[in-house]
């Protein structure tokens, strides 16, 4: 059974999305104050947290980024706040989703399914159960069991989101991937908005490719319709 952490200050609130997660079947936790989120995702793990961004302690942004030093648990905000830049900036600090009160709390219920079935382990190939799946002299070596990729024998620190990103560019050698394509392997839904989040997240991985060679540029922009991976570059 699924659980999920709510950190919310307004009891009504919390008490809606208890109800609608646990009739979906999921285990419920909640909190009002993001300090003591922190502290109880450090002791005990957590399927996904359900975020409010206006908290009287810290904001849910700051919670987020300090999340983020330790702990790649799926996060969909709450806020009363629609404006683009707010959605672009919860996702690009690490969250998975974006919620703008008021909201039904069955939608928040079927976002929270909808990010944990996307980022379900899958059944690995026979090839990709043997834990390496690229060959021996590529440049990128990706580990899909402990979730690495190695570049040119360095291994890169790479976030949850920048790991599924390069790993999707990875599987499909010169295929150019849509933003939306790109979003869904984040666990984002396409038609959420948030097609610029990629672009900061590839950006990022640019920054962690050259650090390990800076003449090469494996990740191809192309304008209008999205990003590919180049062997050859």
């Amino acid at each position: 059974m699924p659980h999920i952490l709510i950190v919310e200050d307004e009891a009504a609130i919390a008490d809606t999305l208890v109800y609608a997660l646990q009739a979906e079947g999921f285990a419920t936790t909640w909190l009002s104050l993001a300090g003591e989120a922190l502290e109880r995702v450090r002791q005990a793990p957590f399927d996904l947290l359900i975020l409010d961004v206006g908290l009287p302690d810290i904001s849910g942004f700051e919670a987020c980024r300090q999340l983020r030093r330790f702990s790649e648990v799926p996060v969909i905000f709450l806020t009363a706040r629609d404006a683009e830049v707010d959605r672009v900036v919860g996702l690009e600090i690490g969250a998975d989703d974006y919620v703008v009160k008021p909201f039904s709390p069955r939608e928040v219920a079927a976002r929270a399914k909808a990010i944990l079935r996307r980022l379900a382990p899958r059944e690995l190939s026979p090839r990709e159960a043997s834990g390496i799946d690229a060959p021996a002299n590529a440049a990128f070596q990706v580990d899909l069991e402990r979730h690495r990729i190695h570049y040119r024998g360095q291994l890169l620190a790479l976030t949850r989101h920048e790991f599924r990103l390069l790993q999707t560019l990875l599987g499909q050698p010169q295929r150019v991937f849509a933003r939306e394509r790109l979003l869904d392997a984040l666990g984002v839904a396409a038609d959420a908005g948030y097609e610029r989040t990629v672009d900061s997240h590839i950006k990022s991985l640019r920054a962690k490719l050259r650090q390990v060679d800076p003449a090469a540029e494996p990740i191809q922009t192309h304008r209008g319709l999205g990003y590919s991976y180049d062997p050859e570059r």
